[in-house]
């Protein structure tokens, strides 16, 4: 790359700016338009459904935007009224296997989260430094309701480890 003043125009020649003369590195590449692409088919890109539905893997067929706001919810309500937002998500809006499979994830979550609030709590009357425990086992629920709620906006299912959604209620 040469830096320094622009070549002088020849004879004859309108004079044009550096970004416009031709070789320049100045220069913006031109706009090809797309090109379809050639190859097998397991090298081209799959195409996004239109109609603000995604695919789920599986045998869901497409997820609707409703169904993401209720799969979200299963999660998200949990801040606010424990196990209950996903017991409600799952008795009411069960009918989609893709609302099915993250509401009943939630409530597993849920469930979960208040069996070792009492037991940690029962526990911690005998030895107080096991109140850490109910107080760990929340913060890592909270970090997988995070993780799991970002995938059901996705219109994806991401499984929760066992250890935090224990597995009471099938999928």
């Amino acid at each position: 790359m040469a830096y320094g003043p622009p070549p002088s125009p020849g004879q004859g020649q309108p004079q044009q700016a550096p970004w416009q003369q031709p070789g320049n590195v100045w220069q913006q590449p031109q706009q090809q338009p797309p090109q379809q692409q050639a190859g097998p088919a397991w090298q081209q890109q799959p195409q996004q459904p239109s109609g603000g539905t995604a695919q789920m893997p599986g045998h869901y067929g497409p997820v609707s935007d409703d169904e993401k706001t209720w799969s979200l919810m299963a999660y998200v309500g949990q801040f606010l009224i424990g196990a209950i937002a996903p017991a409600i998500v799952y008795v009411g809006k069960a009918r989609s296997p893709f609302v099915r499979r993250h509401a009943a994830q939630g409530l597993n979550m849920g469930l979960a989260a208040i069996a070792v609030w009492i037991v940690g709590g029962l526990l911690s009357l005998a030895v107080e430094v096991l109140i850490w425990l109910p107080l760990g086992f929340t913060a890592a629920v909270m970090f997988f309701l995070v993780y799991a709620g970002r995938a059901a906006n996705r219109g994806e299912f991401r499984r929760v480890p066992p250890v935090v959604a224990w597995p009471l209620l099938k999928k």
